[in-house]
């Protein structure tokens, strides 16, 4: 049986709708981070303590998964956050089918390239990446951060 602690009282997680957001449906990643923040601290505690650096890893991941849906996907659709047992599940939706990819650091003249590195900060902080198809179109990444 699975764990699950949630920083709200309501059957939702944590999403950034219950932060501020620009619009009906935005979440940026200062949201997106906020929100990872609230439902960690809610099972963080002195006899069950949080590792800092993975709290900030969760937060990176959510930072970048929702730039990426922003600069890439056609904005965030869905977003959401849960802690389940000692790992932290970061989920969020944009309106693309395309899948996320890794470009090269340097272009094919070798210059550097500004950007590019958020999917693969996402690849190496969480433990398990999905991209699902949603049946509306688009597509959903979910990220499995260790808190341990």
């Amino acid at each position: 049986m699975t764990e699950q602690h949630r920083s709200t009282s309501s059957a939702e997680p944590p999403s950034c709708a219950d932060g501020p957001v620009g619009h009906a449906g935005a979440c940026g990643p200062a949201d997106a981070r906020r929100a990872v923040e609230r439902a960690i601290a809610a099972c963080c505690r002195p006899d069950r303590p949080c590792d800092e650096h993975a709290v900030s890893d969760a937060q990176l991941v959510a930072s970048e998964l929702t730039t990426n849906a922003i600069l890439h996907g056609g904005g965030v659709t869905d977003f959401h956050v849960d802690v389940v047992g000692q790992d932290v599940r970061v989920c969020v939706s944009d309106r693309s089918d395309r899948l996320p990819v890794a470009r090269p650091p340097v272009d094919r003249q070798g210059r550097r390239r500004v950007g590019g590195r958020g999917w693969p900060i996402v690849c190496r902080l969480a433990r398990d990446v999905k991209v699902s198809d949603l049946p509306s179109g688009g597509k959903c990444i979910s990220a499995v951060v260790p808190l341990t």
